[in-house]
């Protein structure tokens, strides 16, 4: 599953440039993942460095957006292809 980050999310600024893909931005009240581009870090590191670094453990599993280790690592495959 990609992940996402709720609304206990401090804006403190640590999470974004933590992320190898890219897929963390800054929303209208706060930060956000882009699910086309969060692979829970997998094929860059053996955990998701957001939630490594997260101060107040806001980021979860986004239930809208169920994927598989194997979909993930795909995800991946796509997106360092394109860099």
């Amino acid at each position: 599953m990609a992940l996402m980050i709720t609304d206990e999310c401090i804006n403190c600024d640590v999470c974004e440039p933590e992320c190898p893909n890219e897929a963390i931005f800054q929303g209208e009240e706060i930060y956000e993942i882009d699910p086309n581009r969060c692979t829970q870090c997998i094929g860059h590191f053996e955990t998701a460095q957001c939630i490594e670094v997260c101060p107040v453990d806001c980021i979860i599993l986004d239930p809208q957006h169920p994927e598989t280790d194997q979909q993930l690592r795909a995800k991946y495959e796509r997106l360092t292809q394109a860099a």
